[in-house]
């Protein structure tokens, strides 16, 4: 039996929820993730996890197995890290979960350059616009547009973006151009629905904070989609200015309401607290600070 194999399954477990989630995760059977488990509770001699056909609930032993197990695992993971970067390269393997327009737009050319100066560190990228645990162990670093963080978590901020209101010349030249968020009732309305607001839309004027309740046309998950919609003259978006500014340069895209943008909407770089931090991730992010920090 591999007893650190067997603990790092049960850790997972805990954290993915299922086994079925950690066996896709690990390529074997969840019979195999079974067995392993079984293994574990076997050795130690107590139940670790009450399983049911609908639930899977940790027992007070397996509460208090999963919290030294993690300690341990992360430890020898310190080691092992550690001991490695005693060596001339920084190396590895850095998991980053950026949104997709950011990451589409900005994160290639910062892999690019930042691959040039350390060559052994192999990225891997996932673009998405949902929530992502960085206690899943899933990503290293999570990079996030946003006004809201979670406490638990290092956030180092890379850039500074405006919050706008855009429509195309010709969707404005067809139907008017807003004077005031109530005019915005008259107006078709492009929303993106993955955000902490709902169907609200956030304004900002003279120090206060306004929400206006959007009766949209058009709403997807996606601000590449929405952006184009709105150069396609299908209505009014609201969005950071890093996912439009190409439609912006080209004219495709024009900002109204300009009384009502957000100036301050942060783009930061998130990561797990943790008393040693590989080379591979503390030298990704000073050189993703820097870089914005030359490329404003």
């Amino acid at each position: 039996m591999d007893k650190f194999n067997n603990m790092k399954v049960f850790c997972r477990i805990v954290e993915l929820g299922t086994f079925a989630a950690v066996a896709r995760e690990m390529h074997v059977s969840a019979m195999m993730i079974s067995k392993y488990v079984a293994q574990l509770e076997k050795s130690l001699g107590v139940v670790l996890l009450n399983r049911t056909t609908r639930s899977l609930n940790l027992t007070e032993a397996g509460q208090a197995y999963y919290t030294r197990s993690k300690q341990i695992l992360e430890d020898l993971e310190i080691l092992d890290e550690s001991t490695a970067q005693m060596g001339e390269s920084v190396k590895g393997v850095l998991k980053i979960s950026a949104p997709v327009d950011f990451g589409g737009i900005y994160l290639v050319p910062v892999i690019e350059a930042y691959q040039k100066l350390y060559p052994d560190v192999r990225i891997s990228v996932c673009l998405e616009n949902k929530f992502q645990n960085l206690r899943d162990g899933q990503f290293d670093i999570v990079i996030l547009v946003t006004d809201k963080l979670d406490l638990g978590v290092v956030a180092r901020k890379i850039a500074t973006t405006e919050l706008g209101t855009y429509a195309s010349p010709e969707y404005i030249k067809k139907h008017g151009c807003p004077e005031t968020l109530q005019d915005l009732a008259d107006h078709r309305c492009l929303h993106y629905v993955n955000t902490p607001h709902g169907d609200y839309w956030i304004f900002y004027k003279d120090g206060e904070t306004e929400k206006v309740k959007i009766d949209w046309h058009f709403a997807t998950n996606n601000g590449r989609a929405l952006s184009q919609a709105a150069a396609l003259d299908m209505g009014i978006i609201r969005a950071p200015r890093i996912s439009v500014v190409n439609y912006l340069e080209q004219g495709k895209l024009t900002e109204i309401l300009l009384d009502y943008r957000i100036p301050s909407l942060c783009v930061y770089a998130t990561y797990l607290q943790k008393r040693f931090y590989p080379a591979k991730l503390s030298t990704f992010i000073e050189f993703l600070i820097a870089y914005f920090s030359e490329n404003k």
